[in-house]
């Protein structure tokens, strides 16, 4: 459920693309500095979207450097530090940990378990710091896994389980922007939901695999309106929000960046199923 939610780079100027790295870079930096260097295989590109709208939001004051890293050992790259971005960071791992203890029950991968014990280490600092989200994450994630297991064919139960996770993420703080933030990060928790299972219904079909709606008797294609809809109410609150820092990054990623990644996905598992 995770990878749609980043930028059309090609689309990016030259400094546009370097910030977005450097928060990327921040966040991976953040990672290995309060979890470990093993975590860092985590990090996904949705998190780098919720620090710069945090960033965006609450314009907070940065560090900023540049260096090598074991990833990167040739070439220095830059990075940027504020509280949103460590906050990305933590929630970037709190979501892995779950998701790999889904994958585990689900599909007994092994890799998933491994990653899940290595990062338990890190949950109670996590769930101390940030109980409204984990407690969010946790009870999301336990409801995705018994409707799956009940074969819920109901498709807005399911998505909409996934959008309260997103929604809870969203808000950094309770504050007077935290209800706008919790309606973009819903629908747009629902949209990344359906186009998941839409993309994924011909290899779920072929392999037999959850999808509720190869469950709820429609054609999956038949539910593309409803992302086109999901989109558009999470852009109509995130256009009432003021953001003006990173503001064209922000727009790519939700105008553009989502459907590239959602129609690139959709063709890659069209072709193997």
């Amino acid at each position: 459920m995770f990878g749609l939610v980043s930028a059309s780079v090609p689309e990016l100027t030259r400094e546009e693309k370097q910030r977005y790295n450097s928060i990327y870079c921040g966040i991976c930096r953040e990672i290995r500095q309060s979890c470990s260097q093993r975590a860092r295989l985590v990090l996904s590109y949705d998190m780098t979207f919720l620090a710069l709208l945090l960033m965006s939001l609450y314009e907070p004051e940065e560090i900023a450097g540049s260096r090598a890293c074991g990833l990167h050992p040739i070439k220095p790259r830059p990075w940027v530090d504020n509280e949103y971005i460590r906050y990305a960071a933590r929630m970037n791992v709190a979501l892995a940990y779950y998701k790999c203890l889904d994958d585990w029950q689900d599909d007994r991968k092994t890799s998933a378990k491994v990653m899940a014990k290595h990062l338990q280490a890190f949950m109670p600092a996590l769930e101390g710091e940030y109980p409204r989200q984990c407690g969010a994450i946790c009870e999301c994630i336990g409801e995705l896994t018994r409707l799956e297991k009940e074969n819920c064919g109901d498709v807005d139960a399911v998505a909409n389980c996934f959008a309260r996770l997103m929604a809870e993420l969203m808000v950094y703080r309770e504050d007077l922007w935290a209800p706008t933030l919790r309606e973009v990060g819903f629908y747009l928790g629902r949209f990344v939901y359906l186009a998941d299972a839409v993309s994924d219904a011909p290899k779920d079909r072929k392999g037999k695999q959850y999808n509720p709606l190869l469950l709820s008797g429609t054609d999956p294609h038949s539910w593309e309106e409803y992302l086109v809809l999901a989109m558009a109410k999470c852009t109509g609150a995130f256009e009432r929000l003021p953001l003006v820092q990173d503001k064209k990054i922000l727009d790519n990623i939700l105008y553009s960046g989502v459907w590239t990644n959602f129609k690139t996905r959709k063709a890659e598992e069209q072709s193997d199923g």
